[in-house]
């Protein structure tokens, strides 16, 4: 099931693979990129300029402000205490549970493989590192990282992240030939 009918798409959205996609029942703002084997839910909203790279999954109660970045494979989930039975055996329905919304606001970066739990928002500008599991709120401006995430600095304060810190570990690729 690729892009279903009833997703709103904005202007100039590049969905690379339409068809190794999962979208449905969600809107997308103007010039988002969305990469392959991305699944986005019914009641997601995506804003304009994003970028969601391969494999991440967006539940539903999840809302992305404009240009933020989603990594490959991020994990948004929506329910803190999830079971697929109710009591007396009978499987859960939508009737069931309910979701818990879960922002990211404006300009905020999550690294490759983080998971978010449900009912937290993710500060404008935030960076979340690659396989962050984030549990709670993560101020404006905060640089998180580890299981759980915990805030380890500021972009603002003008240090250097360890990937700026030196342009040696960039691989080049030489411009002449080696025959």
């Amino acid at each position: 099931m690729p892009v279903n009918d009833d997703v709103k798409i904005g202007s100039n959205v590049k969905i690379f693979h339409p068809n190794l996609v999962n979208l449905y029942g969600c809107e997308i703002g103007d010039e988002t990129k969305i990469g392959s084997f991305v699944e986005i839910q019914k009641n997601v909203i995506i804003g304009s300029r994003c970028k969601i790279s391969s494999h991440s999954f967006l539940c539903e109660g999840v809302i992305i402000e404009d240009e933020v970045f989603i990594g490959h494979g991020v994990m948004f989930t929506n329910d803190l205490y999830p079971h697929a039975a109710n009591e007396d055996g009978s499987l859960k329905t939508d009737a069931d549970w309910y979701v818990l919304k879960t922002q990211v606001k404006r300009r905020a970066s999550i690294g490759s493989n983080a998971t978010i739990l449900p009912g937290v928002t993710i500060g404008e500008k935030a960076i979340i590192g690659a396989g962050a599991v984030v549990t709670r709120d993560i101020p404006d401006y905060a640089i998180a990282v580890g299981v759980p995430a915990r805030v380890i600095g500021d972009v603002r304060d003008g240090t250097k992240l360890p990937h700026e810190a030196t342009r040696s570990s960039i691989l080049e690729i030489p411009t002449t030939s080696l025959s």
